[in-house]
């Protein structure tokens, strides 16, 4: 989409009610450069992940019989599936802030990326995925063999299982 286009799009939604006018030029230009992918804590743990060799998708679409899942990181072969969470976006029970201006608009966006946060959770673990939710603000060696853990965990019980078993799904999740 052109920025000719993005901003007409832009100022529909906030002549319907959908979207708040930003309350100055600097939260505007800050909200536009928010991204939605590569974060600095996402390519932190990719790189450490890779560093150690494993081996994933990014940002990688599941099709799954409840709906489409988009995970950060996905270990296919393994069924892995890790999120990385920020604070403000997903809630964080520690450090999570609701906005003091435009309440009315953020308050229901939340709740709603939560609520979209336990779906998806939901049908990754009927799928038989294993889910990882990382917090931005979670310690990177943390982070990372929280990841490790469940990757070698779900490496370890295909090698045992026969082929006519299903290994359980192991969800670890912050939220």
């Amino acid at each position: 989409m052109t920025d000719d286009k993005a901003a007409v799009a832009r100022e529909r939604a906030r002549a319907s009610g959908r979207h708040p006018h930003p309350t100055s030029e600097g939260r505007s230009r800050n909200m536009r450069a928010i991204k939605r992918t590569d974060t600095k804590p996402e390519i932190r743990l990719r790189q450490r992940l890779h560093a150690l060799g494993f081996r994933f998708r990014k940002d990688y679409r599941l099709d799954l019989p409840g709906g489409r899942v988009r995970p950060d990181v996905v270990f296919t072969r393994r069924k892995v599936a890790v999120f990385v969470d920020s604070c403000f976006w997903h809630v964080c029970p520690e450090h999570g802030r609701t906005p003091t201006s435009n309440d009315w608009y953020w308050t229901p966006k939340l709740r709603r990326n939560v609520e979209r946060d336990r779906r998806a959770d939901r049908m990754l673990a009927e799928a038989d995925w294993a889910v990882v939710r990382v917090w931005e603000h979670e310690p990177p060696d943390e982070a990372l063999q929280r990841v490790s853990d469940a990757v070698t965990g779900r490496a370890a019980a295909c090698s045992t299982s026969s082929p006519d078993q299903t290994t359980s799904s192991t969800t670890t999740s912050l939220l």
